[in-house]
C-alpha cells in the first residue's frame, strides 16, 4: 500500500496528462497544414508542407474526420499531436490564428513539429513518474519533466531552433532505466525483443509479458490473445497489428497513435489513460484466443 501522499501524487500526474491530448477546438488545424503529405497507402493526395489540406474546413476542422480511413487518409486517422497544436496556438502565439494573422504562419508551422516531439516526450515522462516510488530515479525523471516543460514555455524563435530529436536521445536512456526498473520486478518475464523485426510475425497467444519491445517492428503481426502486460512498447510499430484479445492494460509507454494504427476488439484490454479506437470491433470476435491460466512460453520468448 502506498501512503496517501503518494497516491495523491500519482493521481495528480495522471490528471496532468489531460493537457497532452489533442484539443482541436483550441487549435487552428496545424496538423492539416504544417506537414507534407505524400500520396501513399496513408494519404490519398500529395500536399506540400505549409499548404492547407483541401479537406480542411473554414472552421479549422477536418471536413472528413469521421471518414478518414474510408476516404484514403488512414495516416491522418492515427496522428496525435499530444496537445502540441493547442499549445502552439494558445500559448506560444497567444491565441493568434495563421489565417487571421498570416505573418505568423511560417513561424507557427516551424514550431509545430518541434512542439509535437516535446509533447510526446512529456507523455512518456509523465507516465514514468507514475511508475516509480520516491527515490533518485524519480528525482531524475521529474527534473527531465521540468526541463522539458521549461522549453515549451519559450518564445517561438527559441522553440523552432531547439533540437528536439537530440534532446529525445538524451532523455531516452532515462526512460530505459525506468523501464528496466519496472520490468525487473515482473516475475518470470519474457525475453527482450528490443528493435526486433517481427513484421507479420505469428504471435497469437504469445507470452510477451514484461519484455522490452521498444522500437520493434510489429507491422501486421498476429498478436491475438498475446500477453503484453508490463511490456515496454515505446516506439514499437503496431501498424496493421492484430490485437484482438491481447492484454495491454499495464503495457509501458503505449500511446494512442499505436492503438489507432492497429486493430482490436472488445476483449482487448488497454490502459485507462487511452481510448478504445472507434474502428475496433465492438464485440468479441470468434478468432480471439482463449487464454490459459497457466503460462506457456514459446521458444521465441525463452530468456
Amino acid at each position: 500500500m502506498f501512503p496517501i501522499e503518494e497516491v495523491e501524487r500519482r493521481l495528480s500526474v495522471v490528471d496532468a496528462r489531460a493537457d497532452l491530448r489533442a484539443d482541436c477546438s483550441r487549435c487552428a488545424g496545424l496538423c492539416c497544414v504544417a506537414p507534407a503529405f505524400a500520396a501513399s497507402a496513408d494519404f490519398a493526395i500529395d500536399k506540400p508542407a505549409g499548404r492547407p489540406c483541401p479537406k480542411l474546413a473554414s472552421d479549422s476542422r477536418c471536413s472528413i474526420h469521421t471518414d478518414l480511413r474510408e476516404q484514403g487518409f488512414p495516416g491522418c486517422a492515427v496522428f496525435d499531436c499530444f496537445g502540441a497544436g493547442q499549445h502552439v496556438v494558445q500559448v506560444t502565439f497567444g491565441g493568434r490564428d495563421w489565417r487571421h494573422s498570416p505573418g505568423t504562419a511560417e513561424a507557427m508551422f516551424a514550431v509545430f513539429p518541434v512542439m509535437r516531439q516535446l509533447k510526446e516526450l512529456l507523455w512518456y515522462v509523465a507516465e514514468a513518474v507514475t511508475l516509480l516510488s520516491p527515490g533518485t530515479l524519480l528525482d531524475d525523471v521529474q527534473r527531465a519533466q521540468e526541463q522539458t516543460e521549461r522549453v515549451l514555455e519559450q518564445p517561438a524563435e527559441v522553440v523552432r531552433e531547439f533540437d528536439a530529436a537530440a534532446y529525445r536521445q538524451q532523455v531516452g536512456p532515462l526512460l530505459d532505466r525506468v523501464s528496466r526498473t519496472v520490468r525487473n520486478r515482473v516475475p518470470d518475464r519474457a525475453a527482450d525483443r528490443q528493435g526486433a523485426d517481427l513484421i507479420g510475425a505469428k504471435l497469437r497467444g504469445a507470452d510477451l509479458h514484461g519484455a522490452s519491445l521498444r522500437g520493434a517492428y510489429l507491422l501486421g503481426a498476429d498478436l491475438r490473445g498475446a500477453d503484453l502486460q508490463h511490456a515496454d512498447l515505446l516506439g514499437a510499430d503496431l501498424r496493421g497489428a492484430d490485437l484482438r484479445g491481447a492484454r495491454l492494460s499495464s503495457s509501458l509507454f503505449l500511446t494512442q497513435p499505436q492503438l489507432d494504427a492497429a486493430s482490436g476488439d472488445a476483449s482487448t484490454t488497454i490502459p485507462g489513460t487511452l481510448q478504445r479506437p472507434r474502428h475496433w470491433s465492438p464485440t468479441v470476435t470468434a478468432t480471439t484466443t482463449t487464454r490459459s491460466p497457466s503460462r506457456r512460453r514459446s521458444r521465441l520468448n525463452r530468456r
